[in-house]
């Protein structure tokens, strides 16, 4: 149960906090807002404020804020009746806010006192032929920083490694005889399998949990340093996918219940890191260019400026919208159903 309200809370600070970023911007360029509502219909409670119907709906699968005219630029006080700057401006606005909802929340999470793992990160092995055996890694060394930051345990180097696939690293070695080395490698976008980007297996010694903050005005950049990696590392995942060969793995409300509740078991500072890392990824999966997502809509307005200003029919593009919703709607049943499925087998998403 406690799992279930978490979840819920989660939810509600996402969808919150994007259908604010389109509803106060369509407030400022004079946009009428017919609907603020949370969840999907059927409806379940409403109350009029204004010129506004704000809802609580039946499928918690997300939220919206209906426009007035968003495909019909005939309508007075409509979407589409604007240029095309402040569409662009009202439509990629609830992404934006996802973007940023992050840098706030890596910043209480590096504000408030949270447990690090400090352990000496041993070579246990290096694979032949591999980047790290080419640059002269060796078992038994310790990688004492990569790019001139300090690691403080295993986590922090395969996060530095993910960070700059395809890219040249320096790593700061302390040999066996203590002598301290630096190489340069390149992580691999595509290892051979049973192998990491760059080919070694690593051990964690003398391992110590330490309670570890910082001051809010050193919190601040390191959390907007944190949310611009963040945005990287999906990029390399997106571009893993071609080079690999491989197919992403999608989860729905389910699995991100079930990961919510796993997450949550260990502490305050790392919920908020998974709720901003899901904030980031709602950003990105909404501008993609989907029709019935923020994305889609996106690039009929970009098509329009395209073409001077020529409109596509509202009535094309309204059913493209409804098409692809109903595609969306379909997809999440699809991955709920995988979710229970796995559950139902014990399985975890989180190792």
């Amino acid at each position: 149960m406690l799992t279930i309200l978490i979840f819920l809370g989660l939810l509600a600070v996402l969808i919150l906090t994007h259908e604010l970023g389109h509803f106060i911007t369509a407030r400022v360029f004079g946009v009428k807002v017919l609907e603020f509502g949370f969840g999907f219909p059927p409806r379940l409670f409403s109350i009029k404020r204004g010129e506004t119907i704000f809802s609580l709906n039946l499928l918690p699968l997300g939220g919206f804020v209906k426009l007035l005219g968003e495909e019909d630029p005939t309508l007075p006080g409509g979407l589409a009746g604007k240029s095309i700057l402040t569409r662009l401006i009202v439509l990629s606005s609830g992404s934006i806010m996802n973007i940023l909802l992050p840098v706030v929340l890596f910043t209480l999470s590096f504000a408030l006192p949270h447990n690090v793992v400090m352990e000496k990160v041993l070579v246990q092995e290096v694979a032949p032929g591999s980047p790290a055996q080419t640059a002269g890694i060796e078992v038994n060394d310790v990688i004492l920083k990569i790019n001139d930051q300090p690691m403080k345990n295993r986590g922090e180097v395969s996060y530095i490694v993910r960070l700059n696939l395809g890219s040249e690293i320096k790593i700061l070695l302390q040999k066996p005889d203590i002598s301290e080395e630096e190489v340069i490698l390149k992580p691999r976008w595509k290892p051979p399998p049973g192998q990491g980007a760059i080919g070694i297996v690593l051990n964690g010694e003398d391992s110590a949990t330490i309670r570890e903050s910082y001051p809010i005005w050193k919190a601040i950049p390191l959390s907007m340093r944190y949310s611009w990696e963040i945005l990287i590392l999906f990029r390399n995942e997106v571009i893993s996918w071609f080079v690999r060969g491989t197919l992403p793995q999608f989860t729905g409300p389910v699995g991100i219940a079930q990961m919510t509740g796993e997450v949550a078991k260990a502490g305050l500072s790392p919920l908020m890191e998974f709720v901003a890392l899901i904030s980031l990824n709602l950003a990105l999966i909404n501008l993609f260019p989907f029709p019935g997502l923020d994305g889609g809509r996106l690039i009929f307005v970009l098509l329009e400026g395209i073409r001077h200003g020529k409109r596509i029919s509202p009535k094309k593009e309204g059913l493209v919208h409804l098409i692809g919703f109903i595609i969306l709607i379909l997809l999440i049943f699809a991955v709920t159903y995988y979710d229970i499925i796995r559950i139902i087998r014990g399985e975890n998403l989180l190792p």
